[in-house]
């Protein structure tokens, strides 16, 4: 009788000796499932820079390759202040004032005020007379404008289409644009060339900025 009273507990010794070392074994187990976790966790992190690195590369090489015109030699390169790069970060204003070519057109738009107005949103379509352009009109006429606010805004809006950024292929087949001032200008095609209103030639087309697309003429615009 004792014999066969021991043997339930040697067999339950057994078994909890057998449960114990299954238990053992599930934590040793997990080491590994845990291990190889850590390096699938650390691979998008590490496609995230080079996918970055070239779309900015790709957008700055796009906008270098749209300005075209005899002026465009005349900016600095790429991403130097008034560069193409540059100005393709900064609102219209902004990317003006770094442009060496606009420095006159910079001060009458500060003389008119407009300056925050070009900086916003837009989009805008910008024809912009270089320095030489102001340098036609006469000294005294030019010193009579930037003094006449009114008068230099009308100017000035004859230039800005507001609410469309429109590349020189876009201009290319239109015969006529309004502008912010109300009043329109014609447009017509002149051999590589744009002829603006009669009155001036794009010089340098399709220079990008953030809130829309600028285009150098080589004359003022004056509404009628």
């Amino acid at each position: 009788m004792r014999s066969i009273r021991r043997l339930p507990l040697a067999a339950l010794l057994a078994a909890f000796a057998l449960v114990a070392a299954g238990c053992g074994g599930a934590d040793t187990a997990q080491t590994p499932a845990e291990t190889t976790s850590a390096p699938a966790e650390a691979t998008p992190d590490t496609a995230t820079s080079p996918t970055e690195d070239m779309t900015g590369t790709e957008d700055m090489t796009g906008t270098e390759a749209m300005a075209s015109g005899a002026a465009c030699d005349q900016l600095p390169e790429g991403s130097a202040a008034g560069g193409l790069d540059a100005m393709a970060q900064q609102p219209a204003a902004t990317a003006a004032s770094t442009n060496p070519l606009l420095s006159t057109l910079v001060t009458a738009v500060g003389a008119a005020g407009l300056g925050d107005t070009l900086n916003s949103e837009g989009p805008f379509t910008i024809f912009a007379p270089v320095n030489d352009a102001f340098a036609e009109i006469p000294q005294s006429d030019l010193e009579a404008l930037l003094a006449d606010t009114d008068g230099l805004t009308d100017v000035l809006t004859y230039h800005v289409r507001q609410g469309e950024a429109l590349t020189s292929t876009d201009l290319a087949g239109m015969d006529s644009l309004e502008m912010v001032n109300g009043s329109d200008i014609t447009l017509s095609a002149s051999g590589d060339s744009l002829d603006v209103n009669g009155q001036a030639m794009v010089v340098c087309a399709d220079i990008m900025v953030a809130n829309g697309v600028v285009h150098l003429i080589d004359g003022v615009l004056m509404p009628s």
